[in-house]
């Protein structure tokens, strides 16, 4: 690990001041995710500015029955907040299907939405990696692909995003909130990860030295009824070869709303609109959820080894929207 300073942040305006006055500083909070790319010499920062008692803590209601999740705000209490488990069911379980008791109840929300890849080429620290070193090459494409991405690649790069959280939040229509050199900012959660185009590297619409201090959701009665199903090689502390995030609002016997995400499968977390639309007006059949399902891998490029992931995809959206139809 490259020798850094550490320094303790007594306030938002101040940490922001100290990543944004050094090109090589970082904000820390729970470290699950950064200390670990450091160990590994794939991110190298000479200051660490430690956010994590500032007073982004909190889970709360907002007028007109949306939330506001602090981004210090750890993965287990947020899973267990009552709020979320009755409003946003998705996102509990989203939460609890990710990484171990032990990391969430270290990792927070701001730091979950900022997750890297675990591709293996992005991690090893040596091998042609444009995320990691732009313009030297994926060596992904005609690799050991496995674990990579089918939807949202590019020709520079097919890296998977990692996270469970991010596929429920961006079904939910979330807002990123945050402080900056240049003042405060709401981001769409739909904008806030960039698809990998020519620059894999950039994988955020923030500036460096801009601070995430919360992430609101809307009301969303229609949220109350859905689900979050992950398939994985093994039953715990794994990340997932396909994810589905679904929400259906059924009235009369019609689908009036549907949200559809999927992860393991994109290079960021992937709403499903077509899908959606797919859904939107039928009744809630097995035909019609095994039509969204492929709707949703529509524009899929596999590769050698992860060709299996599209009809994985097809089957783990059809399967939780046929368990979240299932719910009274």
């Amino acid at each position: 690990m490259t020798p850094f300073d550490y320094v303790r942040a007594d306030g938002p305006a101040a940490a922001v001041n100290q990543v944004a006055g050094s090109p090589g500083a970082a904000f820390l909070a729970g470290g699950t995710g950064l200390i670990d790319l450091m160990k590994l010499y794939v991110e190298r920062h000479d200051r660490l500015v430690d956010v994590g008692r500032l007073p982004f803590d909190q889970v709360e209601a907002t007028d007109g029955g949306g939330v506001r999740i602090g981004a210090n705000v750890r993965n287990s209490d947020l899973a267990y907040h009552e709020l979320v488990r009755t409003r946003y069911p998705v996102l509990s379980e989203a939460l609890l299907s990710g990484a171990s008791p032990q990391l969430r109840n270290m990792a927070t929300v701001g730091g979950n939405v900022m997750q890297r890849t675990r591709c293996p080429y992005f991690r090893d620290g040596f091998s042609p990696c444009n995320k990691r070193a732009p313009g030297t090459g994926c060596s992904a494409k005609d690799g050991y692909n496995r674990p990579n991405a089918v939807l949202g690649v590019s020709e520079q790069c097919i890296a998977a995003h990692p996270s469970d959280m991010c596929v429920a939040l961006v079904i939910l229509d979330a807002t990123v909130r945050t402080q900056g050199p240049k003042g405060e900012r709401a981001i769409p959660f739909a904008d806030f990860h960039l698809p990998p185009g020519d620059t894999p590297d950039r994988e955020t619409v923030l500036e460096h030295g801009e601070l995430i201090t919360a992430i609101d959701l809307p009301a969303a009665p229609w949220a109350t009824r859905s689900t979050y199903l992950k398939v994985r090689d093994r039953a715990s502390y794994e990340f997932a070869l396909a994810s589905a995030a679904v929400a259906l609002e059924v009235a009369d016997g019609v689908i009036k709303t549907a949200r559809i995400g999927l992860g393991g499968v994109a290079t960021r977390p992937w709403r499903a609109a077509d899908a959606e639309k797919v859904l939107v007006g039928q009744k809630p059949t097995p035909e019609a959820f095994a039509a969204a399902g492929e709707a949703a891998t529509k524009g899929a490029v596999p590769r050698q080894f992860n060709g299996f992931k599209v009809a994985l995809a097809r089957r783990v959206v059809a399967r939780a929207l046929e368990a979240v139809a299932a719910v009274r």
